[in-house]
């Protein structure tokens, strides 16, 4: 029936075809034709996928606090006045997506995504609650799709850190409870933000937009407040562990020349998740998997005169970076056991370190001293 089906499809394609067209030539019309409609299709259930998301997102915040939402509806005239305004002439966010004409080399690009400075002025940022409560339009198709996949998140979370913060100060009531009952709207935000920063990591532009460094903050602003940050993690910890896989993964692989600018935003993110005290110890196991696993094959290499990898070379110091940084604060913070964190990985590491620090100190002296500060951090702790 099937083998049927197919011949009579294919007799009537022969039959209709205009003329002056092959039937190869008009199949393949039709087929883009199909095609063009199902991506129509495709594009509006993101729409509607997105819009029911959005109406969560508000009914959620409604559940918190009603009176931040009644607070919310007041400036909805001011915000939507000024939101026509930057749609009718949107030169305000074109602008930053443009070259500067300064040379890549400039630190500025990138520092604001991670430097400590910049992390207090994100927490200034938190307690300005003027932005955050104007409302914003359910979908603002002027974005693009990139742009879309980070503020939307954002803006939600951003409206949940602030009525943390006036419920804190007493001003507002809040009962984040609510945040248990609706698990969905929880994990599917924040993983749209990771999702979202994972795609500009991976392709990143100079000067950094905006909305990029904004993520950031409200990311490192959510897992580090002692409130919410048990919530998120509770409901999103294989996807923070994702995101902290294709952050290094992405250290890793990148082969770009002028790749030094873009990895370095990507290792001070790295830094800030590893605040959290939960994240931490599994960024720690993460990154000694990787220096370790990178250290015998380069051992490896050594012993048999093999050709090795010079870019990850490269790149591994970047990661030896990130973990001493971890290891210094973790075995500077008493009140945490400083003897548990590494778990099987701490084992693995130190196990025959001296030996693979003996044979590559000739040939890679600044790397074998990376592994011994590593080690006499884990020793310490141990020690402790």
């Amino acid at each position: 029936y099937l083998k049927i089906s197919k011949l009579a499809l294919a007799f009537a394609i022969i039959h209709s075809k205009p003329p002056g067209k092959s039937s190869k030539e008009y199949i393949e019309y039709l087929a883009k034709t199909v095609s063009e409609q199902d991506f129509g299709w495709k594009w509006k259930v993101e729409v509607l996928e997105a819009e029911v998301l959005r109406l969560r997102q508000e009914l959620l915040l409604n559940r918190i606090s009603p009176r931040f939402c009644l607070e919310n509806r007041k400036q909805d005239t001011s915000a939507e006045t000024l939101l026509g305004r930057e749609s009718i002439n949107p030169t305000s966010y074109s602008s930053q997506l443009e070259d500067s004409g300064c040379d890549v080399c400039n630190d500025s690009a990138f520092d604001s995504l991670g430097i400590a400075s910049d992390f207090h002025q994100s927490e200034h940022n938190v307690n300005t609650s003027k932005h955050w409560l104007e409302r914003v339009p359910p979908l603002n198709l002027c974005r693009s799709s990139k742009e879309q996949s980070l503020t939307a998140p954002v803006q939600f979370l951003q409206r949940l850190l602030e009525i943390r913060k006036l419920s804190e100060g007493g001003i507002l009531q809040a009962d984040f409870s609510e945040l248990e009952n609706d698990s969905f709207t929880i994990w599917n935000s924040v993983s749209q933000l990771l999702d979202g920063l994972t795609v500009f990591y991976k392709s990143p532009k100079f000067p950094a937009p905006s909305f990029l460094t904004e993520g950031v903050s409200v990311l490192i602003s959510l897992i580090t407040d002692t409130k919410l940050s048990n919530h998120v993690l509770k409901k999103c910890f294989k996807k923070m562990e994702e995101f902290k896989k294709n952050l290094i993964q992405i250290i890793l692989r990148n082969r770009s020349v002028n790749r030094f600018q873009a990895l370095h935003s990507v290792s001070q993110t790295l830094g800030l998740l590893g605040r959290n005290n939960i994240l931490r110890n599994s960024l720690i196991s993460l990154l000694l998997l990787e220096v370790r696993q990178f250290a015998e094959q380069l051992l490896q290499a050594h012993q048999v005169q093999s050709v090795y990898d010079i870019t990850q070379y490269e790149n591994i110091f970047l990661l030896c970076m990130i973990l001493e940084q971890l290891l210094q604060n973790e075995t500077q913070e008493s009140n945490i056991s400083s003897s548990n964190y590494g778990g099987e990985e701490k084992i693995k590491f130190l196990k025959n370190l001296d030996q693979i620090i003996l044979h590559l100190s000739d040939e890679f002296p600044l790397f074998s001293l990376y592994l011994w500060r590593v080690s006499v951090l884990l020793n310490s702790g141990q020690m402790q």
